[in-house]
């Protein structure tokens, strides 16, 4: 690799390493409450360098929030409609389930958003709708050949959104009511099994 190949990989390992930062500290304090220096301090570089990577806090807030946007699209995408219902709504929540444990930071950060009225969001959430309008087409086809029960196709997959979630914005209590301590990892499989039982027997017809 030439000298030129590599600064420029270092340049991309750096970005990554500041959008990172980025997530911890929004996710903690969100857009007003987030610093410069406190993202600066959780990458381990000083703030005058973390200029020269960024312009604003805001188009770095822009930033992270396309890329996590973006990720949740893809973990869509990579969901089969054409295997049905069940197939279709277990590797949903399987997916949705380890992105928030494995991810919460990313999960709180939309979250924070949504919760002070999503005015980053908006311009954000065009592709995101479209995706949950085709699941949602899908669903009522579902729906009308007597495959699972009636119900809303888009309230469906919020419900979804929202138990999945539930193990990153909440994961200290839920560690506390099951008896494990704040280091010991929630079981990913005990949670994927509950919620796909609960949503797939809850739909049958």
């Amino acid at each position: 690799m030439s000298s030129r190949q590599d600064l420029v990989v270092k340049r991309a390992e750096l970005k990554e390493e500041i959008h990172q930062a980025a997530i911890l500290e929004f996710s903690e304090n969100g857009l007003r409450g987030a610093s410069t220096q406190g993202i600066a301090d959780r990458a381990g570089i000083s703030k005058t360098k973390l200029h020269y990577y960024i312009s604003s806090k805001e188009e770095l807030y822009q930033e992270v929030l396309n890329k996590i946007v973006g990720t949740w699209e893809a973990i869509y995408a990579g969901v089969s409609l054409e295997n049905g219902p069940e197939a279709f709504f277990r590797d949903y929540i399987v997916r949705k389930v380890r992105y928030s444990l494995e991810r919460p930071a990313e999960v709180r950060l939309f979250v924070h958003e949504v919760m002070s009225g999503a005015k980053q969001l908006r311009n954000h959430w065009m592709g995101s709708r479209e995706a949950t309008r085709r699941a949602a087409a899908q669903i009522t086809k579902w729906i009308d050949r007597g495959q699972i029960r009636e119900v809303h196709p888009i309230l469906l997959q919020f419900h979804i959104w929202a138990l999945t979630e539930q193990y990153a914005v909440l994961a200290e209590e839920a560690k506390f009511m099951l008896g494990q301590t704040s280091e010991e990892p929630l079981d990913a499989e005990m949670i994927i099994n509950e919620i796909s039982f609960l949503i797939i027997n809850g739909l049958r017809p």
